[in-house]
Formats: C-alpha cells, structure tokens, sequence
C-alpha cells in the first residue's frame, strides 16, 4: 500500500523521473504477465486476419446494402461510385502500401506460430518470376505472411523484388476486403492480373500462385505431405508464354495449423463440397483449430524457397514444351522437399505425394 502511494505521489509531483522511478517500484503482480499479455495479442493478430478473410467481405456488402436504406445512402452512393472507378484497379497491380505491410500486428501474426522464411537461392531483378507455392492448408498461412507482409523481411532477402499473392478473383468484388487485401500487394489469380505484373509492369516481379488451389486445400491434414500438381500446367504455359521463371516453394508445417474432417470420394458430403467448390471457387472445409475451433495450432511453418527455373519466353509452347518444363518443376519442387524434410520434422523415409 506504502508503494502505491509513494507512486501516486510521484504522479502528484509532476516529474518524470519519479513517476519512472515511483513505478519501477510497484509491485510486479499489479502488471500483466508480459509473456501472456504477448500471447493474447498474438492470437489476436490471427484471429483478426482468418476473421476478415471469411467474413469482412459479406459484412461490408451487407452494411453498405443497410446503409443505402438509411440517412447515411450518400456516403454509401458515394463510395459505390468510387468502386464502379476503380473496378479494374486489382487487374492492373492493384495498390499496395508498403505500410500496411509494415504493420506491427504482422510481428505478432508470425510470432503466434511461428512462420520462418528461408532463402535458398538469389532471385534477381533483372528477371520476373512465378513462384510455385505447395501445400495450401486450409488459409495458406505460410503463403500470406511471407509474401502479403513484410514481417518475416521478404525484402530484405531478396531486394529488388516485388512479390504479388495471387487468391481467388471473386475475393476483390466485395468492398473493403479488396482494398485491405490490395494493400498487403494481393492480386487475383486470373489472366488479365497475370499478364499486367509479368507483361506491363517491368522486371523483378514476383507472382506466388497457390497451384493446388480449392482442391489441394480438401486433403490438407496434419501430417500430410500431398499437393495437388499432376495436372497443374495452365502456370507452367505462362510461364513460357511470357519468359518468367519458375521457383518451386514448400512450406513445411502449412497442413498443421488445422486438423480437418476429410469425406471419403463417392459420399454424399465430398460431392456437396466437389459441387460447392466449382459453384463459389473455393473448398468449404469442416476444419477446427485450437480454441474457439477457429483459432490454428501454433505449430511452426518454415518456407524454402527454391532454385529457379529458367524459362524461354514461347508465345505460343507445344504441349511436349509444356510437360517438359512442368516435369523439371516436379522434380525441382521434389528435391526441394527431400533436402529440407529431417530439418523440420519428418523423417527421411517420408515422401511427398504428387496427385
């Protein structure tokens, strides 16, 4: 009590080092466990991004539908027209900021599992490039912090090289979680976006593809080192088509973060998921985590990035091109696999499984 009040008179006394000195006094168990209050703000930070992935979108269409029935229609006629503007903004780069990027919260979202990004080879900016990323998971963890911020020094590792995350392109149809993926440098995955980065947009571009997609994310379990590729060639073909080169990624413990309930092919609950996928794009999973069930596991996910693979810019490559540079990406992304798998984990019996 005596400390309390010696603090609260240094308070009164109005000078900085006796509230500093005053303070230092108190006793420890009025202050919240540093380590725990670290860790809350942690899941947090993971929360926050799982949450506005799934539901920021439909939340934000569904307010800006309320507020047109309400004394606030012009702010929500006004932003509609920005959105007509500034329709093709995704398309063409989109309108990342290097400090959203930046933000502090993606220290904590890295700490929380943690997420390590791991350079292998020079990439350099003189050349575009296609990077290839396998495993999925269920919300590609691994994929968003190494390449949508800045918290594990993307740029740093591999200066004079921009990175753009492709993800589904219906995710930039829904108002503000367009804009708040654009500024993490989140494009989407189809042509027009492809061709703007690696075509229009100079040199030292890199373009991360998830290859295995809605498909590969209805298999992920932990354990589980299977990724979906066997007849993945439509980002092999541009890559030849516009002479970028291809660089295999694997990150170890992306399949860990959830466990999932995976339906046997031929039931009634895999083809409702077969038929979803092909309707909105995306694997409805029947996924939980560690509390709430949808917080992830913190386990760690640790991504290697490959030796790349030189391509001929063809503008218009035979199959026999194409099956010849996607063989070579195979084996590449295998080799990658088996030189990295005792270091996080598995055993050197373990194999990965190409479907």
């Amino acid at each position: 009590m005596k400390t309390i009040l010696a603090a609260y008179s240094g308070v009164l006394k109005g000078t900085g080092s006796s509230i500093l000195s005053s303070l230092q006094d108190l006793p420890t168990a009025l202050w919240p466990c540093s380590s725990k209050m670290k860790k809350h703000l942690q899941v947090i930070s993971v929360l926050q991004w799982v949450i506005s992935f799934l539901a920021m979108g439909i939340a934000c269409t569904l307010l800006l539908i309320y507020m047109f029935c309400t004394d606030c229609w012009l702010i929500a006629a006004l932003y509609t027209a920005w959105l007509i503007v500034d329709w093709n903004t995704p398309k063409q780069g989109g309108r990342r900021s290097s400090w959203v990027r930046n933000w502090i919260v993606w220290t904590y979202f890295r700490d929380y599992f943690p997420i390590r990004l791991i350079k292998t080879y020079e990439l350099l900016p003189s050349r575009n490039y296609i990077l290839g990323y396998h495993p999925h998971g269920i919300f590609c963890f691994g994929a968003f912090c190494n390449f949508g911020t800045e918290a594990t020094g993307f740029s740093e590792k591999f200066p004079g090289i921009k990175p753009s995350l492709a993800t589904l392109a219906g995710n930039f149809r829904l108002p503000v979680l367009r804009d708040y993926l654009m500024s993490g440098g989140i494009c989407p995955v189809n042509r027009n976006s492809m061709d703007y980065l690696l075509s229009c947009n100079g040199t030292g571009n890199a373009v991360v593809i998830v290859v295995g997609g809605a498909a590969e994310s209805l298999q992920c379990a932990p354990g589980m080192n299977s990724v979906t590729l066997k007849n993945r060639k439509g980002f092999v073909k541009l890559a030849l088509q516009k002479g970028s080169d291809l660089v295999p990624v694997y990150s170890f413990g992306e399949n860990d973060a959830y466990k999932q309930v995976i339906f046997e092919e031929g039931t009634c609950w895999r083809a409702l998921q077969r038929r979803l996928q092909k309707i909105l794009g995306f694997a409805p999973c029947l996924f939980y985590g560690s509390s709430w069930g949808i917080v992830p596991f913190c386990n760690p996910i640790t991504t290697i990035v490959g030796e790349p693979i030189t391509v001929p810019k063809i503008e218009d490559p035979t199959k026999e091109m194409v099956d010849l540079y996607h063989g070579m990406y195979i084996r590449s992304l295998q080799c990658l696999f088996d030189k990295y798998k005792t270091r996080f984990g598995l055993k050197e019996s373990d194999i990965l499984h190409i479907q």
